[in-house]
């Protein structure tokens, strides 16, 4: 219905409790688990030029999140617009295998409400290649960035055992 979404397998069908889309940027699917559920939560943020709408961005961002169950396990996936660095400063959140050496605004932006949830970008957690970590190429090849991320709980960053980037799929979903 909006722009952002989840494709369920009919296998797991049966096990979804809940989605919601709060608006064309976020959504939320909600999925029970053996031992925990879910609150898998789907964003595409705004470019970082647009401080309104970022700003805008992130308070629907912190409704969905205060939304879901407290005993969820918290997890936000998609295009966040950020570049997170290397810095040593924010090592506890960011870990140290991020494809850029310095944040953007945005980087910053989600690093600071990763910290204020007691989040962890697992998406910088894990040594791979360059190739594995670049998630957008501009469409003259010559510039790289990873700008898609994945926040869970950091009580629950032991489950997540990867997170890279695999190559080939191009849909030129740019504008």
């Amino acid at each position: 219905m909006f722009g952002t979404g989840f494709i369920v397998n009919k296998r797991i069908k049966h096990l979804v409790t809940d989605f919601k889309a709060k608006t064309p940027r976020i959504c939320k699917i909600s999925v029970r688990g053996l031992f925990f559920n879910y609150s898998l939560i789907c964003v595409r943020a705004p470019m970082e030029e647009k401080d309104d709408e970022m700003d805008n961005f992130y308070e629907y961002l912190d409704q969905i999140y205060e939304g879901c169950p407290k005993r969820d396990v918290k997890i936000i996936i998609g295009d966040l617009n950020a570049k997170i660095g290397q810095e040593e400063l924010y090592r506890p959140i960011i870990r140290k295998y991020s494809f850029h050496t310095l944040s953007n605004d945005n980087g910053i932006r989600l690093i600071n409400f990763a910290c204020s949830r007691n989040m962890v970008v697992a998406s910088t957690m894990f040594s791979h290649k360059d190739i594995h970590k670049v998630t957008w190429r501009s469409p003259d090849g010559q510039t790289f960035n990873q700008i898609d991320h994945l926040l869970i709980d950091a009580r629950h960053v032991s489950n997540v055992m990867d997170v890279r980037t695999f190559r080939g799929a191009n849909i030129d979903s740019d504008l």
